[in-house]
């Protein structure tokens, strides 16, 4: 099982590098606007394998914040005051969806 992960993971890593290669030499999207898109990637294949991994939600939400935050859709004066909202609301969400397991 765990090579089927390792499988997953390093494909996801080297079709996600593709795309953001690409992407480089084809549009003005850059490496350095996208980069964030590689950790949503990997925030992705860790939920893939486990959709109630802690990990991969941490690792996807960072993603989806530095991609707004790096391309101009979010200043960080408005991700602090919507990221404490959001992280208390999905932690009462976990407590709730695991009372009624």
């Amino acid at each position: 099982m765990k090579e089927k992960r390792s499988i997953l993971t390093g494909g996801l890593v080297l079709a996600t590098l593709g795309i953001l290669l690409f992407l480089q030499r084809t549009t003005a999207f850059g490496f350095d606007r996208s980069w964030p898109i590689f950790l949503i990637a990997i925030g992705g294949g860790m939920l893939m394998q486990r959709a109630r991994d802690l990990g991969g939600w941490i690792v996807g939400g960072v993603g989806i914040g530095f991609l707004l935050l790096r391309n101009g859709h979010l200043s960080l004066g408005q991700l602090s005051v919507y990221a404490l909202p959001v992280i208390l609301v999905l932690a009462g969400a976990a407590i709730i969806w695991k009372s009624f397991r």
